[in-house]
């Protein structure tokens, strides 16, 4: 599973599991961009693994655009793209999260895919090859009550997963995403509405194995579904889970 001689861009890669992530690439040869809106999280992890560091809005197209730009002008060529940037809304009934959180939330979950994949699959057409991961969730799997357009915003990441599978496939493009459970992430408050003991005992309750998903999980199944040892898998959406979805 090793990436020698490849180049990849992690989204979201300045913390939590876009950290683990570029970790693990960069350990196993991978050139690695650091993308993330956090400019100094972003730095701070490219200089930790000897990669490049790009502050990106992943629900910008200008932004995007300048990412990629930066990446193909570095590398000429982006093997590798995860797109692991995202955000939740707090723990609210369905009717009464704000518009301005659904719409943030559908800009960073799903229309981000869109734009990375307008801004890099045509130069990884050209190179007839390619491996993109969307970072999905459990949520999108089995929801649970309350994450409402949380929810909806990675089943639409895992559908477009499929597509994009389907359509790039002739291209030598693959597309597989992960589904991971709640990790002990900076989004972790976010999810339980409040960062409690209590609450944490609860959610642990729902998970088999007993525990948290962590970044090295993350770095460990997108190490393999983007490396040459996946070359046949295309399409899929791997729960990382601890049997959470089970």
């Amino acid at each position: 599973m090793g990436l020698e001689n490849k180049t990849a861009i992690v989204t979201g890669g300045g913390s939590g599991f876009g950290a683990g992530i570029a970790r693990a690439f960069a350990a196993r040869g991978a050139s690695v961009m650091v993308a993330d809106i956090d400019a100094g999280a972003a730095s701070r992890l490219a200089d930790e693994v000897g990669g490049l560091a790009e502050r990106v809005d992943v629900a910008d197209s200008a932004s995007v655009a300048a990412m990629a730009e930066a990446a193909l002008d570095a590398w000429g060529r982006v093997d590798i793209l995860v797109n692991n940037a995202g955000i939740t809304h707090l723990p609210a009934f369905l009717e009464d999260v704000t518009e301005e959180d659904f719409d943030r939330v559908l800009a960073v979950n799903a229309k981000s895919v869109y734009l990375t994949a307008r801004h890099l699959v045509p130069a990884m057409k050209r190179a007839g090859r390619g491996a993109i991961l969307n970072v999905a969730s459990t949520a999108g799997i089995s929801p649970r009550p309350r994450l409402n357009w949380y929810n909806a915003s990675k089943g639409w990441m895992i559908t477009a997963t499929k597509t994009m599978a389907v359509e790039l496939a002739p291209f030598g493009i693959r597309v597989n995403a992960i589904c991971p459970v709640a990790g002990d992430t900076p989004l972790l408050k976010r999810f339980l509405g409040e960062d409690t003991p209590e609450m944490r005992a609860k959610f642990l309750a729902t998970i088999p194995m007993g525990r948290f998903s962590t970044p090295e999980d993350m770095g460990n199944a997108a190490l393999y579904l983007c490396s040459d040892a996946a070359g046949m898998v295309t399409g899929v959406a791997m729960e990382v889970d601890g049997g959470r979805c089970i």
